[in-house]
């Protein structure tokens, strides 16, 4: 099997992609808004729930990828768990903007905060 870490690149700075980030979760918001099946707390609780659907995706990829189910075999690449990854976190931004509209700033400051306990300055 591949390492399925490579090594990271530091970041040096925000991408043009990571710029447009609240852009495309105020889109997808927005979209979702437009399109909703339930409302008020209903809808905030299945966007929210949708997350566990979600990280489960993920459970199975990794399965797949390292083939763990005998009956199966690998079903998954390590680029299916990439992608995967990738709607947890949409999923996740999206439940944040349905919970707040500064959801930028809100994630910002948790991330300083998080970064600040973690590594320290």
């Amino acid at each position: 099997m591949s390492d399925p870490t490579p090594s990271l690149p530091r970041v040096v700075s925000a991408s043009p992609a990571a710029a447009g980030l609240w852009d495309a979760v105020d889109d997808l918001w927005r979209w979702l808004e437009t399109n909703r099946t339930a409302d008020g707390e209903q809808e905030l609780l299945l966007r929210v729930l949708k997350l566990s659907e979600e990280v489960g995706e993920v459970a199975q990829a990794v399965i797949g990828a390292t083939g763990q189910n005998p009956r199966k075999g690998a079903t998954h690449t390590w680029d299916d768990v990439r992608s995967e990854l990738c709607d947890v976190v949409i999923t996740a931004l999206v439940a944040l903007r349905t919970l707040t509209p500064e959801a930028r700033e809100v994630f910002t400051r948790h991330l300083d905060r998080v970064r600040e306990r973690s590594l320290g300055g």
